[in-house]
């Protein structure tokens, strides 16, 4: 019995440390009074993020847009550093996208012109 505890708990370490450092719930720049919160998982051998509860003027409500991908197949590239797409919701754009992690930090953006034009935003983790 013993063994196999010990056994269980080493996975389980292992399982943990293996997670990315995108992975997880994030908080969107608040945009117009209103933000959303997007949980980043993989999607195949990338990462995709969809919006998971949002928020405006300070209270929760049910936007059309929970459950949609706003971060679409984001691979890494090493440093903390992903690219990928980025869908705009306002008007209803995808952008080339670029990610930047550090901690609990990350820089999103959004490229037009082969990534020589970019408008981002700064986004904390949740959890």
């Amino acid at each position: 019995m013993r063994t196999y505890l010990l056994t269980a708990a080493l996975v389980g370490l292992a399982g943990a440390a293996s997670a990315d450092p995108v992975e997880g719930v994030w908080q969107t720049q608040v945009d117009d009074g209103a933000y959303a919160h997007v949980t980043i998982a993989p999607c195949g051998n990338a990462f995709c993020g969809k919006i998971s509860r949002t928020f405006k003027d300070g209270a929760e409500y049910k936007s059309e847009n929970i459950g949609k991908k706003i971060v679409i197949d984001m691979v890494p590239v090493g440093g903390g550093k992903y690219e990928g797409q980025v869908w705009r919701p306002s008007n209803n754009k995808v952008y080339s996208g670029k990610m930047n992690v550090s901690g609990n930090a990350m820089k999103l953006a959004g490229c037009v012109a082969g990534g020589l034009l970019c408008k981002s935003q700064d986004w904390k983790r949740v959890k």
